[in-house]
């Protein structure tokens, strides 16, 4: 079946920087296209980026564009995720995802498979 892990969240001051990792097993990341969304206290989750299993494509969301960068590392099975210039209302529950299609996706339905998130949490 698989898994994705979730690491590196925590607790930052604005203006910080935090590197998360999804850690994959039982399925090679170089097969899916990768997501990442969070979801703050009351709000629902939202897309944050994606990345794509084959001609590497990334798409972000305006919050975070300039700010984050996602990249994948195959021989560790490991998607990441640098947020620097962090602010307050980036403090949220981080989650991975993965799916099955080519391209990159906004949609939480589009993903197939999900870990159990990773909380970052960003101090003023």
């Amino acid at each position: 079946q698989g898994q994705l892990v979730e690491s590196g969240g925590g607790l930052v001051q604005a203006g910080g920087s935090l590197r998360l990792s999804c850690a994959a097993s039982g399925r090679s990341i170089s097969s899916y296209t990768t997501g990442w969304f969070r979801q703050a206290p009351g709000k629902e989750r939202e897309f944050v980026t994606a990345i794509t299993w084959g001609n590497t494509i990334t798409d972000y969301a305006d919050s975070v564009k300039g700010r984050c960068t996602i990249s994948r590392d195959n021989a560790k099975n490991t998607v990441y995720l640098q947020m620097d210039s962090l602010k307050p209302e980036d403090t949220a529950v981080y989650y991975c995802a993965q799916r099955t299609g080519w391209d990159t996706r906004r949609g939480i339905g589009e993903y197939d498979y999900w870990g159990q998130g990773t909380q970052v949490t960003v101090s003023s």
